[in-house]
């Protein structure tokens, strides 16, 4: 057999040669299978070498005979370009010296067997299957790199259906601007203009994708699947090199056992040693190489509704959403860069330690060092197209508009979800709800839907104080109110919507807010008695503050238990406490710590400390002990009751308790039982927190707290989600809006 002078390259000579893959995985499958069919094979001599001459004679007949029918498929493949006509492999050649030896062997024993199936089968069993699960780890990553590139295919006609829809909504708003009236046609161009600006961006996206996917097509045909077809070329040459070492051991071993055919099996051993596994993929090289071109390259496709060339949009507003793009690329190109380079220095460290592995200098498994290249090899690509896309994008736009980066002041946006209503700085439309996605300028404040970050104008003035951010949202929502005319300008002849201000949102709040707004205030009977309270002034809070979400119903006390007989009440139980305050458990308490005691709804206390912090320390007949403040309704201290008052004949009855309920105070006792408000924590219990007013407040409701801006709470509970915060001051827990105060 001939020496080869020149190596073949499977990924440069039959990188994507129908399909690419799929020839080179069956023909390197076939070899791996072939395997199977060694170890068969000793496996079967071993039983026969017991039964001595006469069976080898048949047993080397029968292999001649798989080998007739398997040459062509391990000399070229399944369906070779060239028919190889009589000529065989290296590998089959050397196979054929091996069955041409049996035939001359006549006489085997039982230790030749024995060693046949524990140096030769079972190596080749092992072997087989090691290598069939690292050609599946190929044929896998190739599935992975096909359905890749077929996700940038999926997503690039995404973009372009995404373009061809805003054309056609720009063709209707054209349509319905030459349809419309006079006092229609104004709000008519205006809406054709925006939807016109929309569509230029949404061209620039599409060519920018079409970019991004040409350059990822030719990494994939000119990379990715070059490198896959050479790690199969080295699977299936390594393969063979390991075959190699196998029949030299059998070789070996009959050498060594078979004294009487030393000629014979000298004569093997020399042969198959010149079995260059290159040369078996050589010659399966040169009988499946066709003619191949790189597919043709995506080009720009006009819209059906809008005829159109493949140049970029360069006004203003385009140059502006370009510039967001551009400065965003170059900002993440850098560590992509170097992402990638420390990616790929992995993967030739793991390359290298597979190849220790093969030279016997790591006792590592070669299986589970594929698997790591493999997996590092997916990182590296996916940092790499990254890396290539922001590279595009870049090259792109600069080809299109220059670097128009350069002097920009890009805003330092920060994603947010807005609880409460806030206002876009750039569309003047609102913001709000869980699933409101925007973001805010932590320099300036400017805010922005998510879907007007990229054209935002790269105008930030930098870090601002509090009241000059309050200056720039006023001037950003005027400007944002306007109606936009042609290319985003601001039209001289049209009105201005007026302007959202904080007192608008609070108003807003009062009227959406369920039991809380300044007409849901009830008293006793039913009737209205609180009025809305004024606005706080502009100076107070920053223009355009949202108020706090609308929050959920509370629960209201029942009246006063003074009035409903207990027969188990503790009235007069102690004489000396005819001096002290009384009251009532407007709430069932159930104890949570050392010092606390339980008690039922309606049970009289009497006050043995005053509120400290939220709790007082009271006694219940016996039970001594600390509940919430909030749970107890206190009756002022007076004189001990009079006979007439005893008998409730002419008791005057006190004043009733404000309820926030929506239903009259006798629809409000409820058989449900009732849950408590907020319980402030024990002094010494833990570390208090506390927040401070941002701005001014005034409580609607006996269950809020007024504040003042600087003022600090304990806080109770931050926020439940309902936009709103308990806290506790001087022995009352109340809610303030949870925007309106900050952790101190």
């Amino acid at each position: 057999m001939a020496e080869v002078d020149i190596a073949p390259n499977f990924g440069l000579e039959l990188k994507v040669t129908r399909d690419g893959f799929k020839p080179v995985n069956a023909w390197v499958a076939n070899g791996i299978a072939w395997l199977e069919d060694i170890q068969q094979f000793y496996r079967e001599r071993s039983a026969i070498e017991k039964e001595y001459s006469g069976k080898l004679a048949a047993l080397a007949k029968k292999y001649f005979e798989k080998k007739a029918r398997k040459t062509s498929l391990l000399s070229v493949g399944d369906t070779p370009t060239v028919s190889p006509g009589s000529l065989e492999s290296a590998s089959m050649t050397t196979w054929t010296v091996q069955l041409n030896t049996l035939e001359s062997r006549a006489n085997e024993h039982d230790t030749f067997a024995t060693q046949l199936i524990s140096h030769v089968a079972e190596p080749l069993r092992i072997l087989g299957t090691r290598y069939e699960e690292l050609r599946k780890y190929h044929a896998e990553y190739a599935t992975k790199l096909e359905k890749e590139r077929d996700s940038v295919y999926t997503d690039h006609r995404k973009t372009k259906g995404k373009y061809d829809a805003v054309c056609q909504e720009v063709e209707n708003r054209r349509k319905k601007t030459e349809s419309s009236f006079d006092h229609g046609k104004t709000k008519a161009q205006v809406a054709y203009q925006q939807q016109l600006t929309d569509m230029y961006n949404a061209k620039n996206t599409y060519l920018i994708s079409m970019n991004v996917t040409n350059k990822q097509k030719e990494m994939y045909y000119h990379e990715y699947v070059p490198e896959l077809l050479n790690s199969m070329q080295d699977l299936s040459e390594t393969r063979i090199s390991k075959v190699n070492s196998i029949w030299s051991l059998a070789s070996q071993i009959e050498t060594t056992t078979l004294t009487r055919s030393t000629e014979l099996m000298t004569h093997l051993s020399s042969e198959i040693p010149r079995n260059n596994p290159l040369l078996d993929s050589m010659m399966f090289v040169r009988h499946n190489v066709s003619q191949w071109q790189d597919p043709a390259d995506f080009v720009f496709e006009p819209s059906p509704v809008w005829h159109d060339d493949s140049s970029m949009y360069t006004d203003d507003a385009s140059k502006n959403f370009l510039r967001n793009i551009l400065t965003k690329s170059k900002g993440q190109l850098v560590e992509l860069r170097r992402d990638t380079e420390k990616k790929k220095r992995d993967v030739e460290n793991a390359k290298r330690a597979r190849q220790n592995i093969r030279e016997g200098k790591d006792k590592r498994d070669e299986v589970e060092a594929v698997r790591a290249i493999f997996a590092l090899l997916g990182l590296a690509h996916e940092s790499e197209r990254q890396m290539v896309t922001a590279e595009v994008e870049v090259t792109t736009i600069t080809q299109a508009v220059g670097d128009v980066s350069i002097g920009a002041k890009n805003h330092n946006f920060k994603s947010q979800t807005f609880k409460i209503p806030t206002n876009c700085d750039l569309c003047g439309e609102r913001i709000w709800g869980l699933s409101a996605k925007g973001f805010d300028c932590t320099d300036c404040g400017y805010t922005c839907h998510s879907k007007c970050e990229l054209k935002a104008p790269a105008n930030c003035p930098g870090e601002q104080t509090k009241e000059e951010k309050k200056k720039l949202k006023a001037s950003r929502q005027a400007q944002a109110s306007a109606a936009p005319a042609s290319n985003g300008m601001v039209s001289p002849t049209t009105t201005a919507t007026p302007s959202l201000t904080r007192s608008d949102t609070i108003n807003s709040m009062n009227t959406l807010s369920s039991g809380y707004s300044a007409t849901a205030h009830r008293s006793v009977s039913g009737v209205s008695t609180i009025a809305p309270d004024p606005s706080p002034s502009m100076d107070d809070a920053p223009k355009f503050k949202p108020a706090p979400a609308t929050r959920k119903n509370r629960i209201v006390a029942p009246p006063p238990v003074q009035y409903i007989k207990d027969t188990g009440s503790d009235v007069g139980s102690s004489n000396g406490d005819s001096n002290k305050q009384r009251g009532n458990m407007m709430y069932p308490y159930q104890a949570n710590g050392e010092g606390e005691i339980s008690l039922e709804e309606g049970r009289e206390i009497t006050v043995l400390e005053p509120d400290d912090g939220g709790w007082i320390k009271v006694r219940a007949g016996s039970l001594e002990g600390l509940v919430p403040t909030a749970y107890v309704d206190l009756t002022p201290s007076s004189p001990p009751p009079t006979a007439h008052s005893l008998d409730g004949s002419h008791g005057a009855r006190p004043g009733s308790t404000y309820s926030a309920s929506s239903v009259s105070l006798a629809g409000s006792i409820s058989k449900e039982k009732k849950k408590g408000p907020a319980v402030a924590p024990k002094r010494g219990a833990k570390k208090l927190k506390y927040v401070e007013a941002l701005y001014d407040y005034d409580a609607r409701s006996e269950a809020e707290h007024s504040m003042r801006e600087g003022e600090r709470f304990v806080v109770i509970t931050r926020d439940a989600g309902d936009g709103w915060a308990d806290v506790e001051r001087g022995g009352k827990v109340g809610s303030v809006p949870a925007n309106y105060v900050q952790d101190v």
